[in-house]
This record gives C-alpha cells, sequence and structure tokens, in this order.
C-alpha cells in the first residue's frame, strides 16, 4: 500500500484539503466544520486501515507497565489490610488503616502536580523514571517499617511514584499512538493496572501461611520488581513523545520516532506539520487570555475541562477504589470468612475484570466513547443496588459475589480504561500535561475522600445504604456526561481543539485556524509551505 500523498494529483487528499479552504474564503457568514476523523489535517481516510506497528506495541506495553504500580498497592492492600491489623503485626486500628490506604490519593495527587513541570519540561521519559525511583524507595521504606509512622513515611513516596506515573502514562501512549487505534492502546494502562491488581491479590494466596508480620513486608517486598523492570525499559526501549520533541523544536527526531508508529512510507511529515499547527493555533487562542486558558477558559476548553476534569472526578465518586482496598471486608461480610478462600474469590473477581478490559480496549475504536460509558455506568449502578440488597438478606453470599463480579466487569467495561482515555485525548497539546496533572490530582483527592471514610460511613450508615448511594451516584455520573461528553473516536490530537470549538462554536480557534490554513501565518500554510507567525 502506498502512502506517499502525490500533492499535485487533482484528487488528492492534500489538494482536496486546499480546494475546502479555499472555499471558506469564499463563503462569508458561514459555518463549516474543518475537523474530521483521520491522523492529521490530509487524511481523509483514502489510505485505508492503518495497521498498529509492533514499534507502537512495544512502547504502548513499555509505557502501560507503570501503572501496574497501582493496581499492585491496590491489589496487595486488599489483603495485607488485615494483616497489618493483627495483633502480632503493627495492629493498625480501623482509622489507621483507612488513613493508610486513602493517603496513597491524596499523596498521589501532589505527584500528579509535579508531573506536569518535569514531563513537560525534560519529556515524557524521564518522567517515567522519577515516578519508579519514587515507588521502589517508598516501597523499601515500608517493607522495613516498624511503626505506624514509619509506614506512613514511606507511603509518601509510593504515592507521589503513583501519582507521577498516571499523569503520564495516558499521555505518552496517546501522543504515540495512530488516531485510528489511540482508544485500544490507551486503554492499555487499564490493563496494566488490572494485571497489578491481579498480582496484587495473587500474593495474599502466595504468603497465605507465613506469619502476618512477615506475609505484610514479603508482599510489600514484591512491588520493587516492576519499577526497576520500567526504568530497564526506558534506558533501552522507549523514544521520546514525538508532541513533546515537535515542541522542543527537534522535529527531525520526531519524524524517526512516527517512522517506527506509521507503516514504511508513511507521510509523517504531514503528521509533525499538524502538531506544528495544532500547538501555533493553542497557544493563539491562550496567549489572547493567558494562563486563562485554564481558569478563565474560551468555551472550546471549557467542555474540554468540563469533560477531561469531570471524567477524571466521576471514575472515584463511583467508589472503585474503595470496593477494591476494602474488598476483602465486604466479602467477609456477604458470610465468607476462610481466608483462603477470600483469596481465590478476589483472584477469579481479578481475572474477571482483567478480561473484560481486553473486550473493551477494541470496543472503544470501533464502537465509540459515549457508548460504552452509559453502558457502564448502568450496569455498575444495578450492580451496586444489588450488592445493597444481600446485606439485607439472610444469606446473601452468592448474590453478592455475583454483584461485585458485575459491578467490577462494568466498570472495566467503560468507566475504568475511559476515565483516562478521555482527559488523555480532549486536552490539546499546550495544555495537555497540565490538564493531564490536574485531572490527575482532582482523581486522586476524590479517591482519598471516598477511600479514607469507607468503613466508617459504611458502619454509620450501613453497607446496605451505603452501596445504595453509590448506586445513585453512578446515574448522577451518567447524566453528567451524557450531556457534556461528545463522541472523539477516530480524531487526531491535533483536531481536537478544533473539534470542540466547532461544537461550542469557539470563534477565536476557528479563526485561528482558518488563518493558519489561508496562507495567512501559522507553521505551515497549505498554499505555501513556508513557516511563519500567527497574526
Amino acid at each position: 500500500m502506498n502512502f506517499n500523498y502525490d500533492d499535485d494529483h487533482q484528487d488528492s487528499p492534500r489538494r482536496s484539503y486546499q480546494n475546502s479552504h479555499e472555499a471558506i474564503e469564499k463563503a462569508s457568514n458561514t459555518t463549516v466544520n474543518l475537523s474530521h476523523e483521520g491522523e492529521h489535517h490530509n487524511d481523509f481516510g483514502s489510505n485505508g486501515d492503518i495497521p498498529v506497528s509492533r514499534s507502537t506495541k512495544i512502547f504502548a506495553i513499555c509505557a502501560a507497565l507503570n501503572s501496574c504500580n497501582l493496581g499492585f498497592d491496590i491489589g496487595v492492600n486488599t489483603s495485607a489490610g488485615q494483616l497489618l491489623q493483627d495483633a502480632d503485626s503493627l495492629a493498625l486500628s480501623t482509622t489507621q488503616l483507612e488513613i493508610f490506604n486513602g493517603s496513597l490519593n491524596l499523596f498521589a495527587a501532589f505527584g500528579a502536580i509535579a508531573a506536569s513541570a518535569i514531563s513537560d519540561r525534560f519529556g515524557r521519559r524521564r518522567g517515567f523514571i522519577v515516578a519508579a525511583i519514587g515507588f521502589i524507595f517508598g516501597v523499601l521504606l515500608m517493607t522495613f517499617a516498624q511503626s505506624y509512622a514509619f509506614l506512613m513515611f514511606g507511603r509518601i513516596f509510593v504515592g507521589l511514584g503513583v501519582g507521577f506515573g498516571l499523569a503520564i502514562d495516558p499521555i505518552y501512549i496517546a501522543e504515540l499512538s495512530p488516531a485510528k487505534h489511540r482508544g485500544r492502546l490507551v486503554t492499555w494502562s487499564e490493563i496494566a493496572t488490572n494485571v497489578g491488581i491481579l498480582i496484587g491479590f495473587s500474593s495474599g494466596l502466595i504468603f497465605n501461611n507465613v506469619q502476618p508480620d512477615s506475609a505484610w513486608r514479603l508482599m510489600f517486598g514484591m512491588g520493587t520488581i516492576m519499577p526497576v523492570t520500567l526504568i530497564a525499559l526506558v534506558i533501552r526501549v522507549m523514544p521520546e513523545s514525538p508532541r513533546w520533541l515537535v515542541k522542543q523544536g527537534r522535529e527531525a527526531e520526531a519524524e524517526q520516532v512516527l517512522s517506527l508508529v506509521y507503516p514504511e512510507g508513511y507521510n509523517t511529515s504531514a503528521v509533525v506539520n499538524d502538531i506544528k499547527d495544532a500547538i501555533t493555533r493553542e497557544e493563539a487562542a491562550e496567549q489572547a487570555i493567558g494562563w486563562g486558558v485554564i481558569f478563565s477558559p474560551s468555551p472550546a476548553y471549557k467542555r474540554m475541562l468540563f469533560v477531561g476534569l469531570g471524567s477524571a472526578i466521576a471514575q472515584q465518586l463511583v467508589g472503585i477504589d474503595a470496593v477494591q482496598y476494602f474488598m476483602m471486608y465486604i466479602i467477609e461480610r456477604t458470610g465468607i470468612k476462610s481466608r483462603t478462600t477470600q483469596s481465590i474469590i478476589l483472584i477469579f473477581l481479578g481475572l474477571l475484570k482483567l478480561a473484560v478490559i481486553f473486550i473493551a480496549g477494541n470496543l472503544f475504536d470501533s464502537r465509540g466513547r459515549r457508548p460504552l460509558i452509559f453502558a457502564s455506568l448502568i450496569g455498575m449502578s444495578v450492580a451496586c443496588f444489588m450488592i445493597a440488597i444481600t446485606f439485607v438478606m439472610e444469606d446473601g453470599t452468592l448474590l453478592g459475589i455475583v454483584a461485585l463480579a458485575l459491578y467490577l466487569s462494568f466498570f472495566s467495561l467503560g468507566m475504568g480504561p475511559g476515565a483516562w482515555l478521555i482527559p488523555a485525548e480532549v486536552f490539546s497539546t499546550t495544555i495537555r500535561a497540565k490538564a493531564m496533572s490536574m485531572a490527575t490530582f482532582l482523581n486522586r483527592i476524590t479517591a482519598t475522600i471516598v477511600t479514607s471514610t469507607f468503613l466508617t460511613v459504611a458502619e454509620s450508615i450501613s453497607w446496605a445504604g451505603y452501596f445504595s448511594i453509590l448506586g445513585i451516584i453512578c446515574l448522577l455520573v451518567l447524566l453528567y456526561l451524557f450531556i457534556y461528553l461528545p463522541e472523539t473516536k477516530g480524531r487526531s490530537l491535533e483536531d481536537m481543539s478544533l473539534y470542540f470549538a466547532e461544537v461550542t462554536g469557539d470563534n477565536a480557534i476557528l479563526e485561528a485556524e482558518k488563518r493558519l490554513h489561508a496562507g495567512t501565518g501559522g507553521p505551515m500554510s497549505p498554499s505555501s509551505g513556508t513557516t511563519g507567525t500567527l497574526a
């Protein structure tokens, strides 16, 4: 298949694109949609399906490995939590355990804020290394902790590392992925999180016969394996993000990376030029109001923030982290008391959740974002009400396990991967790292509040009442996203700000786009092909 464009051919994508903009200039007071599905502005799908290259898969897998750290922490503490409360161990109180589990999210929130500054200045690859080092240091401190205070000191570094990684993972994968396959590839981060959860769940069974004080230390110590592996992969395998390279003026390096992502002979120069166009267009809109692009945004940026930040907050409002951290307690209250049986059920639930993630990864690109997100929230709401019913039944063991399985499965179908895919793709290039850090910060703060109060609130208002409230929250989130979430399937990252401008009627961005492609300025004017400054 020939991926080279013939710019002089009458029916070529570039010629068609130029003609469309000439028509815009001739038609005054007419609204024209300039965005479209495709890898860049000159790609209208005439080149057929673009396969996912072997290199792209390798890079995405390496980046997704970072998300295993968060998953492992959730999984290992699901089992280790009760061991930490053992009289022969640290004998933590319920409040201390809630703070220990919830605090990771608080520290992760601040790690996410720091991520944008470091990843924007030093690159995504160095960001991965910083995240891994923080996680390793924290895990070692917790493994050898002899007191609750020392345990919490290690928790600070684990949380910072997790937050840092969460903010970078989806950005890196999104910036490396072809638009056609971005949905599936970004969901690999959520798959990796679930792999980590499964490994953490398994650690409880592996060390089931070890004394409690030694068991949780060995379980925590296993957490150093994945970040050490990630550091080696970053140094030896992973390239820098092409979007970051273009922003630093290193276009030749960006083209080298893109040549590994796209098929041989593909016009990677067009992708680079589109990235330059997008950065110029977005910086022009940002310069008009300075930092107001975040704090007093124009209609397009406001919609981006409503969608991106809202989805990140919503993911934790539905209670997923709290349910996973305290799943042992939930299973125990359904009537299952055996530690071995509880561990086996945890592994089964982890495998089921992981299997659904694989299915969802493919569906996001074929079915779209909105249908999966909406189906996910409806299913989770029903599952929460089912769990609530089990706590008022005399023998609700079977129904409780089935309801937990449905809750986790429906979360993995949409809200799990979608809540990170959406922010990673809707934020424009100029604000992506900052906005993604804000999304991660708010996601982790919400998780902190929900997780740190889970046991206390559930025991105060009843477990049935707590899950009934979660079911109602799922429905409210569904209403919010139904109103604000547009369908972004198949659109390039560089096309996203233009798409949101069209959705909201944001004239500042639309006019900047028209000037860019009408020859009055911009990195790549189709008529001139020269570099210039946006007027």
